[in-house]
Formats: C-alpha cells, sequence, structure tokens
C-alpha cells in the first residue's frame, strides 16, 4: 500500500527544494519517488500537511552517558571548570544513570534524530542503543596525557570498543590538550589496519591554543591539581589544530568538533593539509560552556564539508538538532536555511558512510520523514518544531 506524503516544501536536500511537494512511500516507509501536487493520480488519498517537510537528522556528536548529568553543571563558566564538573560528579546510582540514557534516547526519537555519533568511556549506553531505532555509531574515547601509560590507555580503549559489538564503534582521541603523541600514534597505527572513523574535541577553549603555542595556560594548573606532571610537553609555537592533524590517520575521516577557536589560518591549513576532515559544530554547547560561538561565516566558506552536533546534557539543555540549526540562523544572517539543513542531515550521512539510506530524499532511501512546523514559506521560525512523520 502506497502512502502519498504532502508539505507546502519539500526540502531532498540533494536536489533543490519542492513547493507543494509530495512523498511517495512503500509500505516499508522507503521512498519510491518525488513529485509535485499536480502529478499526483485523482483517486489518490494525500496526507496533507502545512510546513516544511526535511529528512531525519544526524546528530553527529552526543555523549548519551553523560545524560544523568542534566542541569547540574554551571553555564559559562569555561571548559577547564566545566571538565572539572563532569570528573567530580560521579556519585550517581547505576539506575539514575541508565534511566537518564534511555530517556535522552527517547527524546533525540522525538526530535526526529535517525542517527548519532556517541562518545563513550563506558558500556553504560549499550543496551538502550541495541533496543534504538535509531542508528549509533559509538566512538570509544581514550584520553591519557602521561605518555608512559599510552598503550595500557589503548587497549582500555580497544576492549571498550569491542564491547559495543555488534554495534558499529571505533576507537578515538579526546583532545588534543589529553592525548599524547604515544598514544596518538597507537591510534593510527591500529587506523591504518582497520575501519576505525576518527571523532576529537577540537579547540573548544583558546587554552588549548595557548597550550601548544607557549606551554602558559590553565591547563597546566589544572594538571597540577591533578597531580600530574607534563614537564614531558613541549610547546609547539602553533596552534593546537596545526600540531595534531598531522598525527591523526591519513586512511580514515576525521571529525573535528566544536571548533570555537578555530582560525582562518586553522581552516586554510585543514584545507590544504591531506586528511578527510569534517567540521562538526555543537553551538547551544558552546555558548553554554564557553559562551561563545564558532566563526560560522568561516564554516560557510569553507571547502570541508560541515555537520551538527548536540554534546551531552550536561551542556546543553535539550538533545535537538532543530533547536541547534535556530541557534545557527539566528547568529548568521549569512546561513541559509537549505545549507543548514544539509549540515543537519547528509553531510552527516556522508560522514558515518550510511548516506545510502540516511541524509536526503531519494528514491530507495528510508532516512525518517520530519515535518517542520510553524513555518514561513520555506523558512523557519523561533516557534517552528519538528514532528516526525516516518
Amino acid at each position: 500500500m502506497r502512502r502519498y506524503v504532502s508539505a507546502d516544501y519539500l526540502f531532498p536536500i540533494s536536489s533543490a527544494p519542492i513547493r507543494n511537494g509530495v512523498i511517495v512511500l512503500n509500505e516499508k516507509g522507503e521512498i519510491i519517488k518525488l513529485m509535485t501536487d499536480d502529478q499526483v493520480p485523482a483517486n489518490v488519498s494525500v496526507e496533507e500537511h502545512h510546513g516544511i517537510i526535511v529528512p531525519g537528522f544526524v546528530n553527529s556528536h552526543c555523549h548519551l552517558e553523560l545524560s544523568y548529568l542534566h542541569g547540574k553543571i554551571p553555564e559559562k563558566t569555561g571548559l577547564i571548570d566545566f571538565i572539572g564538573g563532569v570528573t567530580r560528579d560521579r556519585s550517581f546510582d547505576q539506575q539514575v544513570i541508565d534511566t537518564a540514557i534511555k530517556e535522552a534516547d527517547a527524546a533525540m526519537q522525538k526530535e526526529g534524530i535517525v542517527a548519532v555519533g556517541d562518545i563513550a568511556n563506558t558500556l553504560n549506553s549499550r543496551q538502550v542503543k541495541l533496543d534504538s531505532p535509531i542508528y549509533y555509531h559509538t566512538f570509544a574515547e581514550v584520553f591519557n596525557f602521561n605518555p608512559d601509560e599510552a598503550k595500557e590507555t589503548f587497549k582500555k580503549g580497544n576492549d571498550l570498543c569491542t564491547g559495543f559489538s555488534p554495534l558499529p564503534s571505533s576507537i578515538t582521541p579526546h583532545a588534543p590538550y589529553s592525548v599524547t603523541k604515544e598514544l596518538f600514534r597507537y591510534i593510527r597505527t591500529f587506523s591504518d589496519d582497520n575501519n576505525n572513523l576518527i571523532s576529537i574535541h577540537n579547540q573548544e577553549t583558546e587554552e588549548e591554543n595557548k597550550l601548544y603555542r607557549y606551554k602558559t595556560c590553565a591547563f597546566i594548573h589544572f594538571y597540577e591539581s591533578l597531580g600530574k606532571d607534563i614537564s614531558f610537553f613541549k610547546a609547539q609555537a602553533r596552534n593546537s589544530l596545526r600540531s595534531i592533524l598531522p598525527l591523526l590517520p591519513e586512511s580514515q575521516r576525521i571529525l573535528l568538533v566544536h571548533n570555537t577557536y578555530t582560525s582562518f589560518k586553522d581552516t586554510n591549513f585543514v584545507d590544504r593539509y591531506k586528511r578527510d576532515v569534517t567540521w562538526c559544530l555543537c553551538p547551544n554547547a558552546n555558548l553554554y560552556i564557553e559562551n561563545r560561538l564558532p566563526n560560522i561565516d568561516m564554516f560557510i566558506r569553507s571547502r570541508r564539508p560541515v555537520v551538527l552536533g548536540t554534546d551531552s546534557l550536561a551542556s546543553n539543555n535539550k538533545l535537538s538538532i532543530l533547536a541547534e540549526i535556530k541557534t545557527l540562523l539566528r547568529h548568521s544572517a549569512h546561513l541559509p536555511l537549505e545549507t543548514a539543513l544539509n549540515w543537519a542531515t547528509l553531510n552527516g550521512a556522508r560522514y558515518f558512510g550510511i548516506d545510502d539510506i540516511y541524509g536526503s530524499l531519494e528514491s530507495g532511501k528510508k532516512p525518517g520523514i520530519n515535518l517542520l512546523t510553524n513555518t514561513r514559506g520555506p523558512n523557519i521560525t523561533e516557534a517552528t518544531e519538528v514532528i516526525k512523520l516516518a
């Protein structure tokens, strides 16, 4: 039985928007074809909606296992204080943690999210991911700023990655300020022989750049407070991104996440460098932690693809890609809705290698169908909400 679904506009993403468009679905929810309303046979019943129909959203960066910290960490105190809040507060009951993960997954489903790139330091999220209709790729995250412990840290990350089987997963470094060259080397060697997507937090604070340029920054005091000796680390006289990108695998797709303090020189360096890089922006988390956004216009002009993420409920009020789009549009007059939707759908699907199913409204795909309501013509408003139609 075919299902005909229409709206004021369809945004297929892979092609131009269609006014008064109609999607034809088969009984499995797969797209048969797209058409305009005047092409629909006369004897067919059409589900008519007001608004904009788009594919299901891809949340390219999330920390599902931190959902229990929702509202627990103060806003706008800076990344180092935020990290301290996350690492200090580990006294929660396991049932509280498990319930928060399950509720966060359900909330993302309601927000029309169909695929998620999720950071994990534990197996806490495994069962929810197995039971969820959302496609999850889990990044088993490793961090240790002690060269002598690199081998053991990598082994633990590999064990965590294996623990998420049969779900797709990969081993990934946390951030430039928390991973040594030795640990980067283990990840790169492993990635040379395995399919291992990389996702790394990048330039989320200016203190990271200061650490790499001068080795005089708040991270020095942070590690001192933990009793960690980082005398081995030498200033690189350049920003963190230009220091660590050569350490990342040549053979894998690389996701650079946050980029709050990334400069034009950094993006120009990435454009020229031999790595398959995608930028990931998490605007609401950036405002929550650092009270600052990346240079959005710079990323609009970048030659590399851009995707969107929500980060965690420890650093965001909700896991909603639509909310991230609204924030971007509010702060950038040069960002077209069509571009923002591309970042929220097809670019993410391509990064995860799932664009044969997700990311765009095309024949043969089953990408999820979202209706954006309370729109103004082909544009969204502050009142726009998402309703999942398929």
